[in-house]
């Protein structure tokens, strides 16, 4: 422990620029490069430390490995996005129009957000292992939002059942097909996407 109270990490490999960011968010930052332009199962954990300034052996005292680092990269491009649908559930202040609206906007936003497009590591096959549950029930909780909030719209709860559950998937599925569009993003991209996510969904 140092005089000022904060806790001292181990020594760095090559010391860099301070950041600003705490040693855990430099290895995320870190992964975030590393898995989006050499991809993921090329990264090695050496590589990883490497990029974010510290010694291989110094990673394990702030992350347990890849796989720790992926899941919290995939878990911070859901849990935002699934936060506010929860509270734009319970919102019967405004139409659910507008609610549906203001979560396709966001979502687009939050991925779209970074320098690095961490929405294109949902298609690894490694997201099905065991470890990545979390996000992926994360992810399926979002869709339902998005379908509960589909269904409180005018439109959305005159549709028959089956034509409904084709009209949340393929909501769902714009929504998320910005992680395909070649970045840096458009800045109207966001308000584009939602516009278009409420006309394909008959919402609007």
């Amino acid at each position: 422990m140092s005089t000022s109270g904060r806790r001292v990490g181990r020594p760095r490999a090559q010391p860099r620029p301070d950041s600003g960011l705490s040693p855990r968010q430099e290895l995320l930052a870190a992964a975030a490069e590393l898995f989006t332009t050499h991809g993921y199962t090329a990264t090695t954990t050496r590589a990883v430390a490497e990029r974010a300034g510290m010694r291989q052996a110094s990673m394990y005292h702030y992350v347990g490995g890849k796989e720790d680092l992926l899941a919290e990269l995939l878990e911070g491009t859901v849990t935002p996005s699934l936060a506010l649908a929860r509270t734009l559930l319970v919102d019967g202040s405004r139409p659910a129009e507008r609610r549906l609206w203001e979560l396709c906007r966001f979502d687009v936003e939050l991925l779209c957000a970074g320098p690095h497009n961490l929405g294109a590591l949902y298609l690894l096959p490694e997201v099905r292992a065991p470890r990545f549950a979390p996000f992926r029930a994360a992810r399926a909780d979002l869709k339902s939002a998005y379908a509960a909030l589909l269904a409180a719209t005018e439109a959305g709860a005159a549709l028959p059942p089956d034509e409904f559950a084709v009209r949340a998937d393929l909501l769902f599925a714009l929504i998320e097909g910005v992680i395909l569009i070649p970045r840096p993003p458009a800045p109207a991209l966001p308000t584009a996407t939602a516009d278009a996510a409420l006309r394909l969904s008959a919402a609007s």
